[in-house]
């Protein structure tokens, strides 16, 4: 097979070639059946098809064997393509947006269609609209986002994707969600682009139920958080908060005060809830008016200072016990100077018990 293809790809006769070479060459190199290697030559040739010509070509940009293999197999129309009208134009394209080399093969390998026939009615138009969200700053000319965001986006499934993605955009300034905000959401969930417009009015409208409202900074975050969330594991977290004896009134006060809060991790959420009521003894309440506590890391911040003042208080370093809301707040220079570096004495053990999570000293 591969001395085959080799003699395909580096025999390149100067005049097409006939219907039989390129069905043994669909056959033989590239593992077609003989009935679908003729149905593709009768459906997708015409009489400049030239299969090696394609495959040479592509393997100038440095494609390996494999991949081209690969793409034929998902999009045979590639195949039957004119090299200058058609491919040449296509890979120029995307390595002028910044796709190269294995970036560029990637890309191409998630969806080959992009080659061919769907380039222009689904790729180009959608392109167009994502370069006027503005994804990447003035410093930015590598369209990094633009193509971050290209790429997890799957246009090649929707009929229309153009008028799908300009009228979800459109909606969505509508919300008042407009500028630098729309290019975040836009960047850090692109399946809002390609959703089915009374899916995204759907969601849109769960969030706005919640109580926030159009001219919200916090709407496009909770905008994003549900989109990111199955019904099921939205209802399974309410769920959560609800056993520990949160109201359906302070599930709803603390998601508008901290939409993210909902795309913490359940293992994590009744872990810091259970350390909070049992180990600091906050009452609800709290957790009600500073969610954002919950989204703090526990190994690496709330239990390492709350450690730190046990062990302060316990050694009669601090006289009376700081509210702990306010030593959560804390930047990490300002905890260090006030609590860790109070005491010269304890100083360095201090800082070992912090770094330890406040395992050490509380013994001694």
């Amino acid at each position: 097979m591969t001395t085959l293809f080799h003699r395909y790809l580096y025999t390149i006769p100067s005049s097409p070639p006939s219907k039989s070479t390129i069905i043994t060459y669909l056959t033989d190199t590239l593992g077609f059946p003989k009935s679908r290697a003729i149905w593709f030559f009768n459906r997708l040739s015409s009489p400049q098809t030239n299969p090696q010509a394609v495959i040479s070509f592509l393997q100038s940009h440095n494609f390996k064997l494999t991949d081209i293999q690969s793409w034929v197999l998902k999009s045979p129309h590639i195949l039957f393509s004119d090299v200058h009208k058609t491919l040449k134009p296509r890979l120029d394209f995307f390595q002028d947006l910044g796709l190269k080399d294995q970036d560029l093969c990637k890309f191409i390998s998630k969806n080959p269609v992009y080659l061919t026939h769907r380039f222009d009615e689904r790729v180009k138009p959608c392109v167009d609209v994502l370069k006027r969200l503005n994804l990447d700053d003035n410093n930015n000319s590598n369209n990094v986002n633009l193509i971050r965001t290209l790429w997890r986006c799957n246009w090649a499934d929707i009929k229309h994707p153009v008028t799908r993605v300009s009228s979800n955009v459109e909606y969505l300034e509508q919300c008042g969600i407009v500028g630098a905000q729309l290019a975040t959401v836009i960047m850090r969930q692109p399946r809002l682009l390609i959703m089915g417009e009374s899916e995204l009015k759907v969601l849109v409208s769960k969030v706005l139920d919640f109580g926030f409202s159009t001219d919200s900074r916090m709407l496009v975050h909770a905008i994003y958080t549900v989109s990111c969330l199955s019904e099921e594991t939205f209802e399974r977290k309410v769920e959560l908060f609800r056993s520990y004896g949160f109201t359906k009134g302070d599930f709803t006060s603390m998601f508008v005060k901290a939409p993210p809060l909902l795309r913490v991790s359940e293992a994590k959420l009744r872990c810091g809830i259970e350390f909070f009521f049992n180990e600091v003894k906050f009452e609800k309440d709290v957790l009600v008016r500073r969610p954002q506590c919950l989204m703090l890391s526990l190994e690496e911040r709330v239990i390492p200072r709350f450690r730190v003042v046990d062990i302060m208080m316990a050694k009669r370093i601090l006289k009376r016990r700081p509210k702990f809301l306010n030593v959560l707040s804390m930047p990490e220079d300002k905890f260090l100077e006030k609590f860790i570096y109070k005491d010269r004495d304890y100083a360095e053990k201090l800082l070992l018990a912090y770094k330890s999570g406040g395992s050490l000293l509380q013994n001694e």
